[in-house]
């Protein structure tokens, strides 16, 4: 009997140094090898995301028209002192571009990107436009200006120019702080204007005809809208009902107008469906496509 119990103590203490011979390896080795790796796969997700190159342009705004800062890297290339070192940013299906009134007329062409592909067969160059500015001692003047693709804000880009001496140049800009842009009604002067638009809501089969006509008295606008479909008996604004002046070629009505650069808010109720159906819809008057009429 002793020795069978010595047997049986001997084969228990044999196996409890087996377990533990097998388990502390293990948690020896284990431990600092998964540290590292964890903690060089963070030390790589850090590193891509400090790097500007990994990140993807995303437009943060809705679409829409804003006023922007635009900044270089040059006391030669600016916007013009009339517009207060800002552009007119528009944002439309994400994508963001920036008009800038320059200022003179010596900068003739831009290119998104640097010098040397700018001089390449094929290089799509930016091509100016002509801008009027008052300087505030009544004076006008013809500037060139430009429409500026836009990659993402608050970061440089490359921006190179040439000018009448047929020499690239390379720059720097960047454009930050955009604010939506708001143009009164008011400070327009009395008369008829041509002014296009956009019509967002519903399914979007219904669009705005452009353009549209603004009328400004005493400082008071009135837009002639014009919808697409002529199957539309109402138009609703700021809680007040207008009927359609007429339904030939479209839905017409004449509704108020504050400001241009916002979207106004309006209910259109349509009697295209097998019972009349209220849609909500906004209208967008952009202030750069303003023409006075005769």
């Amino acid at each position: 009997m002793k020795k069978i119990t010595a047997f049986l103590l001997a084969a228990l203490l044999l196996m409890a140094l087996a377990a533990c011979g097998q388990t502390a390896p293990a948690e020896t080795t284990a431990a600092p090898e998964t540290t590292e790796t964890v903690a060089e796969t963070e030390a790589e997700t850090t590193e891509k995301a400090a790097d500007p190159e990994t990140t993807e342009a995303v437009c943060p705004l809705e679409d829409g028209v804003y006023t922007a800062e635009f900044n270089t890297d040059s006391s030669m290339f600016h916007a013009n002192e009339t517009c207060d070192g800002k552009g007119t940013l528009t944002v439309q299906d994400g994508e963001m571009t920036i008009h800038v009134s320059l200022a003179s007329r010596s900068i003739v062409n831009l290119f998104p990107g640097i010098a040397e592909d700018a001089k390449k067969d094929g290089a799509e160059l930016l091509q100016p436009t002509e801008d009027e500015v008052t300087y505030s001692d009544g004076l006008t003047e013809t500037v060139y200006g430009f429409d500026i693709p836009v990659p993402y804000l608050d970061q440089e880009f490359d921006l190179a120019l040439i000018g009448k001496k047929g020499v690239w140049y390379d720059h720097k800009v960047s454009v930050s702080n955009p604010e939506p842009k708001v143009t009164p009604v008011s400070d327009l002067a009395d008369g008829r204007y041509a002014v296009c638009g956009t019509l967002e809501g519903g399914t979007g089969k219904t669009t705005l005809v452009n353009p549209t006509q603004l009328t400004v008295t005493n400082g008071q606008g009135v837009a002639t809208v014009v919808l697409s479909s002529s199957k539309y008996d109402y138009m609703i604004v700021d809680g007040v009902k207008y009927e359609p002046v007429t339904t030939e070629g479209g839905s017409t009505f004449e509704i108020p107008v504050t400001c241009l650069d916002v979207k106004i808010p309006v209910v259109a109720d349509t009697v295209a469906m097998s019972e009349p159906h209220e849609i909500e819809y906004t209208i967008l008057l952009d202030s750069a496509t303003l023409e006075a009429l005769q």
